[in-house]
């Protein structure tokens, strides 16, 4: 069966062709063996609100795999209807020097945070980025037009989107994720959100919130997780780091009296290392659900929960 995407294989954006209609047995062949048998919740393509483009000198697309040449795409199948509307109009602006351009899709318009070799923006560039849809563009951290402050929901609730700050890939991706959460804590008297960000959970579980940079508390919970004695003021308490996983914060957990973890993943590899820190303090995993957030990459989300035995 031929690829229906006319970039994919050039592209570097995605590993399988998400308008293919295997798609998802390409992708359920990439869940670890732990999750054989579960069955994940599918998000559809076409809802992707947040575009890492490059640019260098005119060039301005996404990276073709494994090398800095630039596809210039101007349609992406997995991408929202508005980014696909502003990706040739940012294409056409007078590019100069090399760099990332983070473009997001806020509730009340598009986000645009420039990241480049060049520490400042020409006149040039200026005059042509005022013209264009978008309500806030920034240039290394410079404005360079600003017509409104970008902002995002969560659910009813609405907060200021920080210049590229994290935000879940879709939507529906982030609303079925909280909706788990929020479930799954049904009961809880006192809720830690760590590793909170915006607060995608935060404030739909009225938690008190810890993050490096986001809603809430400013903790850097790598270096200074909650101790024991905080831990012990709640009975469940949600994480959702990066990559890198929660492990110095397990290691805190397991001595704490925190009767139900919800445990959100984007790294298979560092969830089943801290994985096996719970249950060998006293947790049991009693629910595991993978989500195709990251869909056309082979990389999974993990929803979990534990409960101590």
């Amino acid at each position: 069966m031929s690829n229906t995407c006319p970039f994919f294989g050039k592209c570097g954006g995605c590993r399988f062709d998400v308008t293919a209609d295997d798609y998802r047995k390409q992708k359920l062949a990439t869940l670890p063996k732990f999750l054989d048998g579960c069955s994940p919740i599918w998000i559809a393509c076409g809802q992707r609100r947040r575009a890492d483009a490059a640019f260098a000198g005119s060039e301005f697309g996404f990276f073709q795999s494994g090398t800095k040449n630039i596809v210039p795409v101007r349609f992406c199948p997995n991408l929202s209807q508005k980014i696909n509307t502003i990706l040739p109009i940012l294409a056409d602006l007078p590019w100069s020097g090399t760099g990332a351009c983070l473009i997001t899709e806020c509730e009340n318009g598009i986000d645009v945070a420039i990241t480049s070799s060049l520490p400042y923006f020409t006149p040039e560039f200026k005059n042509a980025a005022n013209n264009i849809p978008a309500i806030r563009i920034t240039w290394n951290d410079k404005i360079v037009k600003q017509t409104m402050q970008p902002v995002v929901k969560f659910g009813d609730h609405a907060v200021q989107y920080p210049s590229n700050a994290f935000l879940q890939p879709t939507i529906v991706g982030a609303d079925e994720l909280r909706q788990l959460v929020v479930s799954r804590a049904a009961g809880a008297k006192r809720v830690a959100d760590l590793f909170c960000g915006l607060g995608n959970f935060t404030f739909a579980l009225n938690a008190d919130g810890f993050d490096i940079v986001g809603t809430g508390v400013k903790r850097d919970l790598f270096k200074k997780p909650l101790t024991v004695g905080m831990l012990n003021n709640y009975d469940c308490v949600v994480m959702d780091p990066p990559r890198a996983g929660a492990d110095a914060q397990c290691k805190e957990i397991i001595n704490s009296n925190v009767k139900r973890i919800i445990y959100v993943s984007c790294n298979p590899n560092t969830f089943v290392r801290d994985k096996s820190t719970l249950e060998h303090g006293g947790y049991k995993m009693v629910e595991i659900i993978p989500v195709d957030q990251f869909v056309g990459s082979n990389h999974w989300e993990l929803f979990s929960v534990f409960e101590k035995q």
